[in-house]
């Protein structure tokens, strides 16, 4: 299968080359696109160099920041352009293992969306505290509830969707940042009956440069999953109303 790796940056430029190398040793074979959000510390410009010597990479340099979403996005569509058959999200600041990238890729072969996951059974988040694990968790369970998805690591932005898939989603209606946005792709995912799965995954907190989550982007994905959640259970009653009276018309017939 013909994949493209998309990384985000911003300001990554103390990482953009070591995750670039890793990746390229961790899949030779893959296409790997670095969607840069105009960052003025010249990762663009390390990228391009690095991609000098590694081949297989492309830049693409936006004027500023955007966001996550926009930027994978963006990624998607110049993938799925290019004929690129999946298309992986990671982190560009080597929270997420390239090494893992096989395992991700070797599963994407009978699904349609596989997530890398902390929360099954080899995941894990070393060096996190309790009150950030249970605060992880605890929304993971809310949104996975509410959205009655039975996915455990809802939020995980390390993951390889089948382009079949991603051609399926309006793309651009989309609008959701951060969370929300990884959030918002699995339910999507989940309301076309594709095939999902989880492996396995190492998260770590980046050890260079400053990380660009915020509470802002939390509490923005937990407001969505909330106005999700409400429309889907309404549509639910509105469904069993439905079914109601129309059974009810059958019976009188």
């Amino acid at each position: 299968m013909r994949v493209m790796v998309v990384l985000p940056t911003y300001n990554e430029a103390q990482s953009i080359e070591e995750v670039l190398r890793r990746t390229r040793a961790a899949v030779p074979d893959a296409s790997i696109l670095v969607v840069d959000d105009g960052s003025p510390d010249g990762t663009a410009d390390l990228a391009d160099k690095a991609a000098l010597e590694l081949g297989g990479i492309e830049v693409m340099r936006r004027a500023a920041p955007n966001g996550l979403g926009d930027a994978y996005r963006a990624g998607f569509a110049l993938g799925l352009a290019e004929g690129a058959e999946v298309l992986v999200e990671m982190d560009s600041d080597l929270s997420h293992d390239p090494g893992a990238l096989p395992a991700l890729l070797g599963a994407v072969a009978d699904h349609d969306l596989v997530i890398g996951s902390r929360y099954v059974p080899g995941g894990s988040i070393p060096h996190w505290g309790l009150h950030r694990r249970l605060l992880s968790r605890g929304g993971n369970i809310y949104s996975s509830v509410l959205l009655g998805v039975p996915v455990k690591d809802m939020t995980s932005g390390f993951r390889a969707y089948r382009s079949s898939l991603l051609e399926t989603m309006d793309l651009d209606s989309i609008r959701a940042d951060g969370y929300g946005f990884q959030i918002e792709m699995t339910y999507r995912a989940a309301q076309r009956q594709a095939r999902i799965t989880e492996v396995p995954i190492r998260f770590v907190d980046r050890e260079l440069g400053v990380s660009k989550m915020s509470s802002r982007i939390v509490v923005e994905a937990l407001e969505l999953v909330t106005v999700w959640g409400i429309k889907r259970l309404l549509h639910r009653i509105r469904g069993q109303r439905s079914a109601g009276r129309s059974a009810e018309v059958g019976a009188h017939r």
